[in-house]
């Protein structure tokens, strides 16, 4: 989680973005906004918010659809929603939970207990985000482990081959790097050149020792 968290205020009505943005700045928050649903999807998408406050009632695209489009989105982190919304309905609570949000607040909000229910998400995704890194660092050193427990495998078995020809002591020095390996592979290039002295000899054999002489 960021530092200060940031926050998505989602919301139609500008003079109720105004007063989210204006009361949640002033607690030190880092906030962006958004006005329909759209163009919510695009701003968490662009900026990845630790937060979102998310009304209900949008044109183009409502609040329940913009909630479940991001919890049916794997690419995305945890990302707690607050639904803000005029209807107080109990319908309307259990199917804004429903559609994926987290906690729900009616308007008119109140400032002191909106506050209050931010922070109290935020403590909730600064934890989640700590078990994702600690879950994260532990896979990461379970491969670590895996590997050293292959090369200690492979040396035991590089070991019990090499005691089959050398002594105990030996053995182990070559494993552990302070001596050459007698038992990897010393090809080695070799140019082999063959001369073929048959004509000349038939030559020698038929020359008279004049002509030979004269030839060298």
């Amino acid at each position: 989680m960021r530092t200060p968290p940031r926050i998505l205020i989602v919301d139609d009505t500008p003079a109720n973005v105004h007063i989210l943005q204006v009361r949640l700045a002033a607690n030190g928050y880092d906030i962006v906004t958004a006005t329909d649903g759209e163009a919510a999807l695009a701003a968490v998408k662009e900026t990845q918010p630790d937060l979102i406050l998310l009304d209900i009632m949008m044109p183009k695209m409502d609040g329940l659809e913009v909630c479940r489009r991001l919890r049916a989105d794997p690419t995305l982190p945890f990302i707690p929603i607050i639904m803000v919304t005029a209807k107080t309905d109990p319908k309307d609570v259990v199917a804004g939970l429903e559609a994926g949000g987290d906690e729900y607040v009616t308007k008119p909000v109140d400032q002191l207990a909106l506050v209050a229910r931010v922070k109290s998400m935020l403590r909730i995704k600064n934890l989640h985000d700590t078990v994702e890194a600690l879950s994260a660092e532990r896979a990461e050193w379970n491969k670590t482990l895996e590997r050293r427990v292959e090369d200690q495998v492979g040396q035991l078995e590089r070991l019990g081959r090499l005691k089959r020809f050398f002594s105990p002591q030996l053995a182990e020095l070559i494993v552990a790097g302070g001596a050459d390996d007698p038992l990897k592979t010393h090809r080695r290039e070799v140019t082999v050149v063959f001369l073929d002295l048959r004509g000349f000899t038939a030559f020698a054999e038929t020359a008279e020792p004049e002509e030979v002489m004269g030839v060298l």
